[in-house]
């Protein structure tokens, strides 16, 4: 919009030009904010919003696909700074969730996990799935696929000091992104593999 306002102003000829600068430019940001408008939504409720919790409690598969995948329907109820519920609704294509990813990770029915949002406006959740019990089973198994690769990789040739390197970078990585979990064996390991270069 403040493109269509400065061209025409800036060039001069401000009837002419407005008559097609304006449908344009309304038309080309109301494409973007069809894409865009959750993901904002998204960063600002992460920014500005009061830290809570919220449990899905209905989730609905619709007729309608995105990528060849259901779109499904959720109501939630959200709990406010004075302890009292409140409920809402979203879906899979206008969920908030952050961090911002391009894949779309709703948290499973019945399990409560963190939401910001603004005091007010309760129904307008910004979902945090990494510190959401999914999000951290997710990481989970996307650490252990890594260390699994690096595992095999030096155990295929436990002679070759790149794999064996990436074995060591691995098993850091998972210790360090999983101090909620016992580590005592891949310390171990660790320990065993920085021993014997």
């Amino acid at each position: 919009m403040f493109i269509a306002i400065v061209l025409p102003v800036k060039f001069g000829k401000i009837a002419l030009f407005s008559k097609i600068a304006f449908p344009v430019a309304a038309f080309i940001l109301s494409i973007i904010s069809a894409f865009t408008s959750q993901f904002l939504n998204a960063a600002f409720l992460n920014a500005f919003g009061t830290r809570s919790t919220a449990v899905i409690t209905k989730e609905e598969q619709t007729n309608s696909t995105l990528n060849d995948a259901y779109i499904y329907d959720y109501d939630f109820i959200v709990k406010k700074t004075n302890g009292q519920y409140v409920k809402g609704n979203f879906s899979t294509t206008t969920a908030a969730i952050y961090p911002i990813t391009n894949a779309i990770q709703i948290p499973s029915k019945g399990q409560e996990f963190p939401v910001k949002y603004i005091p007010g406006y309760e129904k307008n959740i910004v979902i945090l799935f990494n510190e959401s019990d999914d999000g951290i089973a997710t990481r989970r198994s996307e650490s252990l696929s890594a260390l699994d690769k690096a595992r095999i990789q030096y155990e295929a040739s436990p002679n070759e000091k790149s794999f064996q390197q990436e074995y060591i970078e691995a098993l850091e990585t998972f210790i360090k992104d999983n101090q909620d979990i016992d580590l005592s064996s891949y310390k171990e390991k660790l320990s065993h593999l920085k021993s014997n270069p």
